[in-house]
């Protein structure tokens, strides 16, 4: 039976309460909160109504609310799935495709929080900010020329995935300090690198010849365990590793065994593949890995750029309109067929 209303879900809160400001004006959207602690059954008779999910990341995300086959099975009236930022590894994109419900994200939206933290780590490690902070704490006669950094200008940073993020982040490096610029991404051409401000190689060229290696490509079946043993040993031994992308896209035993081992200098993880780690995590054992809780996105500026974005797709989807950030195009004949039937008009053709 079609409705007028559209009910969205959100599990706790959005990130920026702004989103709720913005969808709260609208007489045909119903906004649907719920809590992880509330009964499993109340949780699944409100989620098998509604038309929107606006998913929370995967760090705060809690079973059995992922996007999979499992979710779409009980909810039989969802027609589409949102993220928080430009990461939907939370998804089954495929099982939302078979089942006509389209996914989108907020990619972009948060790309200066990230490269800017990207550079901050790249920033930290050379110069041994982390290992000179525990050593002033501990030490009583420093000398300090036993820490002696390298500056990051005339560097090589090569860049694994040149996105929004990975363009910020190589325009940040060419720009401020003058680096040169390697990327892999096998879904560009050169000539769209070079665009980007990049020159495009292949990943084992851009490992034996950057000086930082900073990972900014999505999680998925092309991408997990993408930095293992090999990929560590291809890099020089005076190169960083970054990754504030996934955890999971680089192997952590493999990147404690090349840290150990002195095959690499350095490493700054924001990203692990079971966040938050354990502190007794070998990586966060180690003095020349300097690592951060998933932050790299969240700022003020970010949290309210991703909400307002999230909140403004909402609104379009809900009016027939394409979304600007829509991941599975191929689910839209599906969809539309679902949506008119459920919403009661057809949506625009793609």
């Amino acid at each position: 039976m079609a409705t007028n209303v559209k009910r969205l879900a959100y599990f706790e809160k959005w990130v920026d309460p702004v989103a709720e400001d913005i969808l709260g004006r609208r007489e045909d959207i119903e906004l649907v909160r719920r809590h992880y602690a509330d009964p499993d059954g109340d949780n699944a008779a409100v989620m098998a109504r509604v038309h929107g999910y606006q998913i929370a990341p995967r760090t705060e995300l809690r079973e059995p609310w992922f996007g999979d086959a499992d979710l779409l099975r009980r909810c039989p009236s969802l027609l589409a799935i949102s993220s928080t930022g430009a990461g939907f590894d939370m998804v089954d994109v495929a099982a939302c495709t078979a089942a006509g419900v389209i996914v989108c994200n907020q990619s972009g939206t948060n790309k200066e929080a990230v490269a800017e933290h990207a550079l901050g780590l790249m920033l930290a490690l050379a110069k041994n900010i982390g290992i000179t902070d525990r050593a002033l704490r501990r030490d009583r006669d420093l000398d300090r020329f036993l820490y002696t950094g390298r500056e990051l200008r005339g560097r090589t940073v090569g860049i694994v995935g040149l996105g929004q993020i990975g363009t910020r982040t190589a325009e940040l490096c060419r720009g401020l300090f003058g680096m040169t610029v390697l990327a892999f991404d096998p879904y560009l051409t050169a000539a769209e690198a070079a665009a980007r401000g990049a020159l495009q190689v292949s990943l084992d060229e851009l490992l034996a010849r950057a000086d930082f290696v900073s990972v900014h490509c999505p999680r998925n079946d092309e991408t997990f365990g993408m930095f293992g043993a090999a990929q560590f040993a291809g890099m020089r031994p005076t190169a960083y590793f970054v990754n504030t992308a996934r955890g999971g896209i680089h192997d952590e035993p493999a990147l404690e065994a090349a840290l150990v081992a002195g095959r690499i200098a350095g490493a700054g993880i924001d990203v692990f593949l079971k966040e938050p780690p354990p502190p007794d995590h070998p990586l966060l054992r180690l003095a020349n890995v300097i690592a951060t809780p998933h932050i790299a996105g969240i700022t003020e500026e970010s949290l309210r750029n991703m909400s307002e974005a999230a909140a403004e797709q909402w609104i379009a989807l809900f009016e027939g309109r394409v979304p600007p950030r829509l991941i599975n195009p191929e689910a839209w004949p599906r969809y539309a067929e679902r949506f008119e039937a459920l919403i009661g008009f057809r949506p625009d053709a793609l």
